[in-house]
Order: C-alpha cells, then structure tokens, then sequence
C-alpha cells in the first residue's frame, strides 16, 4: 500500500538514496556530489523548523532492512516533494521552491501528482502565496507535463547556466498562486 505522509528523520537513508541516484546519472539537479544522509537529516529539521512542507511517499510492507527503508519499520521511501526558501530575504517570506524526486522504479505510477497535489495543500495550509518550480531543459519532458497539469506557468528561462557531464543545461522557471484556505 502507498501513502503520503510528513517526512521523518528515519526517511533521510531513503531520500538520500533517490536523490544520490540523480545527481549521480541525470542533469535534472545540478547537484555534482551526492548529499550525506546527515545532510538530509539536517534539511528535515530545518523544514520542521520553519514549517515548511516535506513529504514523502511510502510502501508499506516493504523488504525490512534494505537501504531505502525507514529504520524499525517496514516503510520503504518511494519518493519525496519538498517546499524550501525561494530566498533568505524575508520579503520572499511567502514564496518557496519545490523539489519533487521519484526512486526511478516508482515512475509512471502517478506518485508526482500524488505528490504536488498534497504539497500544494500543505503549501496553502502553511499560509504559502507562490510556488516556483525550476526545471532543468534536458530530459524533463514528464516534469513540465506534470506542472502545466497543476496550473504552473512558464515564468522564464536562463540558458547554458549548469555545466554537467561536460555539458551545458539550461533551467526553465514555472511558478503557480498556491491557493488559499477559503479563497
């Protein structure tokens, strides 16, 4: 069975290791070395901190022990959507940039709908205003299908600004109102 839930520190192995995958075979983060779990531990403490979303997609039931398994539990981590700071300066306060990454045999079976369609109510729930979503121009072709689906707009591009695996990518900016509790 999959759920959506709030992210725990016992999901950080988990997300680590989706996020280790892509950094390690895609463009689609500019990320060059992957993240320690400690890392992604402190990355959940500050969401908590401030109170900004993080979720996670979870099967119950899965192998006990394995690497993507949360500890003490039969939970296997199947992806992950995340609303962080757009900026530090507290005008931004309202605004925030989402992450959303799939362990890749978890694809194709709507868990980013799932995903972004719960992190937009939580979004709305914390009093978040705008939502911003950039997106890498190569290989993304389902991600921007995905966010034109939830009403995000083309809000610009900036071209040849990431070099990885001795190439150039460029990165498309979307952005979409969260909508407001009783709006």
């Amino acid at each position: 069975m999959i759920s959506l839930r709030p992210v725990r520190a016992e999901d950080a192995p988990g997300i680590a290791a989706i996020y280790d995958h892509y950094v390690a075979t895609t463009t689609i983060t500019f990320d060059e070395v992957p993240r320690p779990v400690a890392d992604w531990e402190a990355r959940i403490a500050r969401a908590d901190a401030a109170g900004l979303p993080f979720l996670v997609a979870v099967e119950t039931g899965g192998a006990a022990g394995s690497a993507d398994t949360t500890a003490g539990s039969r939970e296997t981590v199947l992806g992950y959507a995340v609303a962080n700071p757009w900026s530090d300066k507290s005008a931004f306060r309202y605004t925030v940039e989402h992450s959303i990454y799939l362990d890749p045999a978890a694809a194709g079976q709507g868990l980013g709908s799932l995903l972004l369609g719960a992190l937009l109510d939580a979004a709305s729930a914390a009093g978040l205003r705008q939502m911003i979503a950039v997106i890498t121009d190569e290989g993304t072709d389902a991600s921007l299908a995905l966010h034109r689906r939830f009403g995000f707009t083309d809000a610009g591009a900036l071209a040849r600004v990431g070099y990885k695996f001795d190439r150039w990518v460029g990165v498309r900016f979307f952005q979409r109102e969260i909508p407001q509790p009783g709006a």
